[in-house]
C-alpha cells in the first residue's frame, strides 16, 4: 500500500540506537552530552508542552531537570535525534493533589495533570492527542508507553519467579537468579477491512462509546499465518467466510503493546452471525453511507477513532486507494476454506 507508513505511530525513521544498548560506556557518554533529553510519562500519559497551540508536542527535558528526582531511576534509551540521545523516565509514583481517579482507565481519559515543577507542561492521554503529534513525537510516545508498560508488568522472571533487572539500556530484563533474558513483547493483531463489493463490514464491542463502529480485529495465534488469522477471526466473530486476503499496512498500537496488521479480505458470504462474547453488533455499510458517517451526518453510527489504523484503512477505501481497482492492488489466489457450520444469521445481517 503506497501510503502505508503514514499511519499514526509509524514512519518517522527514528534512529533507535540499538548499536549502543550493549555498550554501557557508550550510553553513559551519550547521556553526558549537553543535548541529551528525556521524555516523561505518568501512568502511561506522555508529558506535553502546554499553551501557545503546542498541546500536541512532546516535552523533552534535560537530564538534570529537578522533576526527575521524583521519577524512577530506570531510564529507557529510545534512540537518537540529530545525534543526541533521547530517554524516557516514569513518574508513576507522583499523585496530584486534585487527582480525579474516576477517569483513569476509561476508554478515553479526558483529564490532564499538571506537576508543580512543570508549569508549562501537562500530562495527557495518548489516545486523545495522537493525531496532534508529529510522526516523530508519535513514534517516540508510542515506544515509550509500550516499553515502560512492559517493564511495569514484567518485573519478575517468567522462568523462576525471581525479581529481574533492567538491562540493555531498557530493552531487556535479566534474571540474576537463573540467568534468563526477557525482551519487550509485541502482540500481533490482525485488523480486517472485509469488503463485499461496495460494502464494508463493521462491528462494535461492548463498552465502546455509543454508536462507535470499527473494523473487526483479533490476535494471531501461535503457529498461524496472517491470512489464516484474518479468516478465522472474521468467521468466529461475525460468521462471515473470507476468501482472498491482502496485507495493507501496520501500526504499532501501545494499548498496551500490539502490532496491528491491517488487511483487506474479500467476503465469500454475507449473512452475519454475531458471537456475543466478541461483538455487540455487526453490519454491512455501503460506501455512500460510510461517506456520511465520516462527515458526521449519520445519526446511528460513528466512525473508528481518528489516528487508529481502522480509521486510516476505511478512509483509504472510501477514497478508492484500497480495492481491486486501486493502483497497487494485488491479491494472492484464494485458498480452500475449511470452516465449521455456524448458526442461523441474527438480525444484524444487512444486505
Amino acid at each position: 500500500m503506497e501510503n502505508a507508513e503514514t499511519v499514526t505511530f509509524g514512519g518517522s525513521a527514528l534512529d533507535r540506537a540499538s548499536d549502543l544498548r550493549a555498550d554501557p560506556a557508550g550510553v553513559a557518554a551519550l547521556a553526558a552530552r549537553p543535548g541529551a533529553r528525556t521524555l516523561l510519562m505518568w501512568r502511561g500519559k506522555p508529558l506535553l508542552l502546554a499553551g501557545n497551540g503546542s498541546g500536541g508536542r512532546l516535552a523533552r527535558l534535560p537530564l538534570d531537570h529537578p522533576v526527575l528526582a521524583e521519577a524512577s531511576d530506570e531510564a529507557v534509551l529510545l534512540g537518537r535525534e540529530g545525534g543526541e540521545g533521547v530517554w524516557v523516565r516514569d513518574l508513576a509514583g507522583w499523585n496530584p493533589d486534585d487527582m480525579d481517579f474516576s477517569t483513569l482507565g476509561t476508554f478515553l481519559d479526558p483529564s490532564q495533570q499538571l506537576h508543580p515543577l512543570l508549569p508549562a507542561h501537562h500530562f495527557a492521554e495518548l489516545r486523545a492527542v495522537m493525531t496532534l503529534l508529529s510522526p516523530r513525537d508519535a513514534e517516540l510516545a508510542a515506544t515509550a508507553k509500550a516499553v515502560l508498560g512492559w517493564h511495569e508488568t514484567h518485573r519478575f522472571c517468567a522462568r523462576c519467579g525471581a525479581p529481574s533487572d533492567m538491562a540493555q539500556a531498557g530493552w531487556q530484563r535479566t534474571c540474576p537468579a537463573c540467568g534468563a533474558h526477557h525482551f519487550p513483547r509485541t502482540d500481533p493483531v490482525v485488523i480486517m477491512l472485509v469488503t463485499d463489493g461496495d460494502r464494508v463490514l463493521l462491528g462494535r464491542s461492548p463498552g465502546w462509546p455509543e454508536g462507535m463502529y470499527s473494523l473487526l480485529a483479533g490476535f494471531i495465534e501461535p503457529g498461524e499465518v496472517i491470512e489464516a488469522a484474518v479468516r478465522r477471526e472474521v468467521f468466529e466473530e461475525a460468521g462471515i467466510r473470507v476468501g482472498r486476503v491482502e496485507y495493507l499496512a501496520s501500526q504499532p498500537w501501545p494499548f498496551p503493546a500490539s502490532l496491528m496488521l491491517g488487511c483487506r479480505g474479500e467476503a465469500l458470504s454475507t449473512a452475519i452471525t454475531v458471537d456475543p462474547a466478541e461483538l455487540e453488533h455487526a453490519l454491512w455499510i455501503g460506501r455512500d453511507r460510510l461517506a456520511r458517517i465520516f462527515a458526521g451526518e449519520d445519526a446511528e453510527v460513528k466512525p473508528a477513532r481518528e489516528g487508529a489504523i481502522a480509521h486510516f484503512l476505511l478512509r483509504n477505501w472510501l477514497d478508492g486507494r484500497i480495492g481491486p481497482d486501486a493502483p497497487d492492488a494485488s491479491l494472492p489466489p484464494p485458498r480452500p476454506l475449511e470452516m465449521p457450520e455456524r448458526a442461523t444469521p441474527t438480525e444484524g445481517s444487512e444486505r
